[in-house]
């Protein structure tokens, strides 16, 4: 009698998740600036009913294994909670640019997808719960575990931003956080000396050193690991006044805006996220054999970028930043002109003389 049983509710469950697929849907774009505007507070409320709804599925499990009205009932309105929920969220979202549309989008992708493992979970081990069953030892799912998934996904919803220009100073921050990441790569990049010295034995560390072979340069090599450096470490500044500029500006953002404003800090991101992306190439160009023409390549992309940025804001202080690192790549660029004419010139020599 079990399977019959976990088949139709399989069936109810497949038919929920195709309903909520189409929901999502919904969420590919905002709704149309004319709807009014339901309350952010009213969504994270109604993910607290979600969250209870989760505990209930969970504590079917905890005695006696649920009979199948009792577990198909507690989908039942687990399923509407959560689709009450999605058209809520839906609705607050009039006025949400892309940044902070896609912060929305991703929690509440989160909690769609926890809350289908825990149904999953739920169904699948209905009538499996004798010994026999389907699962082989310590493979069944972990009705807790999966409730607690949902638990923390719904709790991740409070965290997202409540506005356009904290979700972009947010995205502005993950920037900041990956220039960081390239700045402490280049500060660990070691001379080629540091390694031949007669203590470092690479046959004798041969698995520890594996993952640094290759990350040893020569003194020229360094001195333009250092120049990079200095613009990685310039534009992290230039980041972090761009960030303080958009904090400073959270007020101003009003519900009636009609986009202008929110646009031009949206484009602001999309120049930052850029840099930054430049900026991990250009730290990858540094890594032996250094490609001296397309590290030009990437600096004047990033100068053009700044050039753009500078348009869309009057902070003094980051227009100084801005100023500082324009000059730093300049004067990086003639360098690694310097340096390039140098070795198409040795190049031409060592043809020469053969």
């Amino acid at each position: 009698m079990a399977k019959p049983k976990r088949d139709e509710l399989n069936q109810t469950l497949s038919s929920y998740f195709n309903t909520i697929n189409d929901t999502l849907q919904l969420f590919e774009h905002s709704p149309p600036p004319t709807q009014d505007k339901l309350n952010w507070n009213d969504v994270l409320q109604m993910s607290d009913h979600l969250s209870r709804q989760a505990t209930i599925v969970g504590m079917l499990w905890t005695g006696e294994p649920p009979e199948a009205k009792a577990l198909k009932e507690t989908m039942d309105s687990y399923y509407n909670a959560l689709q009450g929920f999605l058209l809520l969220c839906h609705g607050s979202m009039v006025g949400a640019g892309p940044t902070l549309s896609s912060s929305i989008r991703a929690s509440v992708k989160q909690i769609v997808d926890s809350s289908f493992k825990l149904l999953h979970g739920s169904v699948s081990l209905y009538g499996d719960t004798e010994p026999g069953g389907s699962y082989e030892k310590g493979r069944k799912p972990s009705i807790p575990q999966l409730t607690g998934a949902v638990w923390e996904a719904c709790s991740n919803l409070k965290k997202v931003p409540t506005t356009n220009i904290k979700a972009i100073g947010r995205a502005m921050t993950q920037v900041a956080a990956s220039l960081k990441d390239v700045l402490r790569e280049m500060k660990e990049i070691k001379p080629v000396s540091d390694c031949s010295s007669p203590e470092h034995d690479f046959s004798a560390n041969s698995d520890e050193d594996d993952d640094e072979l290759g990350d040893d340069l020569s003194h020229e090599e360094l001195e333009v690991a250092a120049l990079v450096a200095d613009v990685v470490s310039e534009t992290l500044m230039m980041v972090k006044e761009l960030i303080r500029s958009t904090a400073s500006v959270i007020k101003l953002e009003k519900p009636e805006d009609k986009g202008g404003f929110v646009d031009s800090f949206e484009k602001l991101l999309k120049l930052c996220q850029e840099t930054g992306e430049q900026i991990d190439e250009l730290g990858a160009c540094v890594y032996p054999p250094q490609e001296l023409s397309l590290m030009k390549q990437i600096l004047e992309r990033i100068n053009g970028n700044i050039g753009e940025t500078k348009a869309f804001t009057s902070s003094e202080a980051f227009l100084e930043a801005c100023t500082r690192l324009q000059s730093l790549i300049e004067h990086t660029v003639t360098e690694l002109d310097t340096r390039i004419e140098s070795e198409l010139v040795s190049n031409i020599n060592n043809v020469l003389s053969l």
